[in-house]
């Protein structure tokens, strides 16, 4: 996990070293630039893996690449397709270039894991993101140069506008770009299995397999644990894996979360860390909360803020953190999806939720960890994992009246967890941590209806984007105050969940 740079027709190092400037929370333990004849790369390193050999950006035979990411199967690729060759670490990074080399530009198809990475072959450059986008990459141009960085306040002094690299894609200087992954190529009308029970076994297996694959690191991993169904059960499959883990969880005084993470690391006995946090500390942390996020939908912001506290606790003890994320956009965990009751209805939605996590929910989840320094996993959105969800009949998981939802996944690991994990209802981050409308009342407090009026028309006309409240004006001024709008509203996800 780390931070990238890049620009592609141009020599100049110095400015990837002002844009790594901006990155170097993503990558505490190395930096490095390096140029070639028709680009530059840069790099700023969080060692996961090969905390040796593994520094970046990294070349062989004539081509360079730097990366972000982890590819969980590299090591089968290698000794698949690479056995011929003599390798000079242990990282995933030269296995990619490697792979390149010897394959092409198809050998993204290959990855399982969660990547952004460019590489410089002679006058060729190679980008390529993972297939849902949990590792972020944006472009810029700039006269005839091609830019590209982590995160968007990289670019903001080298560009007046700024878009996202779509994720599922690659794009090549001489073939253009393609897009390698797509989930939905249209789905079984009558599912893939015959019964319920099934599905129940197969969603055990592959949740499983996926957390088995988030475990590689070569150095401590942990679980964030909010006492939820999700990260309820990637503790308990982790916990599985491992003598030993560490939980984390957060909230305010008297919160839903922290008492429920409670109970689940009792009943797993894992090492439980929790901090308990106040309105006074939510509002002094907001700016570099919004900051690193880079974001002012309000329903990101809110979930954001506990995630930032998260991530500064498990940052004290470790630098892998396994979440529950993507859960709900698989099995329908959301409130809303209720309203959905036709079978086709909710697939459609799901789909559309699903797309959009790149620059919602995984937003804030890269950006909170990657502040503090820790690498974020998601054993839910594993490839296989979304498979298996989308092929399963919707009608499954549509919540029948006074019902929880995501009852064929509460289903699956009943006999596992605890009873009242397992009918402990939906609760967004926010809420059960505490702080969901705490912020609002700041912003109810800090702006008058006729400001928020103004505000709401301009930035329709401007933007086409409806202002929903003033709890997304106080978010998008604090943002504003170090990214212009030109750079924000282009590219800002709108929570479907708000």
């Amino acid at each position: 996990m780390c931070g990238i740079a890049g620009a592609y027709r141009t020599t100049d190092t110095a400015r990837i070293e002002r844009m790594l400037d901006r990155l170097t929370h993503r990558g505490p333990d190395g930096q490095g630039v390096i140029a070639t004849d028709t680009g530059v790369l840069g790099h700023t390193r969080l060692a996961i893996i090969d905390l040796q050999g593994g520094r970046q950006p990294m070349e062989h035979d004539g081509a360079l690449i730097c990366f972000n990411g982890e590819i969980y199967n590299y090591r089968i690729l290698r000794d698949r397709y690479l056995r011929d060759q003599t390798l000079k670490t242990d990282s995933d990074t030269e296995v990619l270039l490697r792979l390149y080399r010897t394959l092409g530009p198809g050998f993204v198809n290959l990855l399982e894991g969660m990547f952004a990475f460019a590489i410089l072959d002679g006058d060729d450059l190679f980008l390529a993101r993972d297939p849902i986008g949990i590792k972020p990459l944006y472009l810029a141009q700039r006269d005839h140069t091609l830019l590209f960085a982590s995160e968007i306040k990289a670019l903001a002094l080298q560009a007046d506008q700024v878009t996202t690299f779509p994720p599922g894609t690659w794009y090549h200087s001489r073939f253009g770009s393609h897009a390698y992954y797509e989930f939905a190529q249209g789905w079984p009308q009558n599912g893939v299995f015959e019964t319920v029970e099934q599905a129940k076994n197969a969603i055990r297996a592959v949740l499983r397999s996926a957390v088995h694959k988030r475990l590689l690191a070569d150095v401590p991993v942990g679980v964030s644990l909010s006492g939820g169904l999700d990260s309820s059960i990637v503790a308990l499959l982790a916990c599985a894996e491992l003598d030993h883990i560490e939980t984390f969880a957060v909230g305010m005084e008297g919160s839903e979360d922290l008492e429920a993470a409670r109970q689940m690391a009792q009943y797993l006995g894992t090492r439980h860390y929790e901090y308990v946090y106040t309105r006074a500390e939510m509002e002094a942390v907001l700016p570099d909360v919004i900051y690193y996020l880079e974001s002012a939908d309000p329903a990101l912001v809110r979930s954001a803020v506990p995630n930032y506290f998260l991530a500064r606790l498990a940052s004290e003890r470790v630098k892998v953190i396994l979440t529950g994320e993507g859960a709900d956009e698989l099995y329908a965990g959301y409130d809303y999806m209720r309203a959905l009751t036709t079978p086709e209805d909710l697939h459609r939605e799901l789909e559309i939720a699903i797309r959009e996590l790149h620059r919602t929910n995984l937003q804030r989840a890269d950006r909170m960890f990657m502040a503090f320094g820790v690498e974020g996993r998601v054993p839910f959105l594993d490839v296989e994992s979304i498979a298996l969800a989308l092929s399963l009949p919707p009608e499954w998981k549509l919540a029948a009246p006074g019902e929880p939802t995501k009852m064929l996944l509460r289903e699956a690991f009943a006999s596992d967890l605890p009873e009242s994990i397992v009918q402990r209802p939906k609760q967004k981050f926010s809420a059960g941590a505490g702080s969901m409308h705490e912020l609002a009342t700041v912003a109810e407090e800090r702006f008058d209806d006729q400001m928020f009026a103004r505000e709401r028309q301009r930035l329709m006309q401007r933007w086409n984007y409806r202002l929903p409240n003033k709890e997304a004006l106080y978010y998008l001024d604090t943002l504003r105050a170090v990214l212009p709008e030109r750079l924000i509203m282009p590219e800002m996800g709108v929570s479907r969940s708000l």
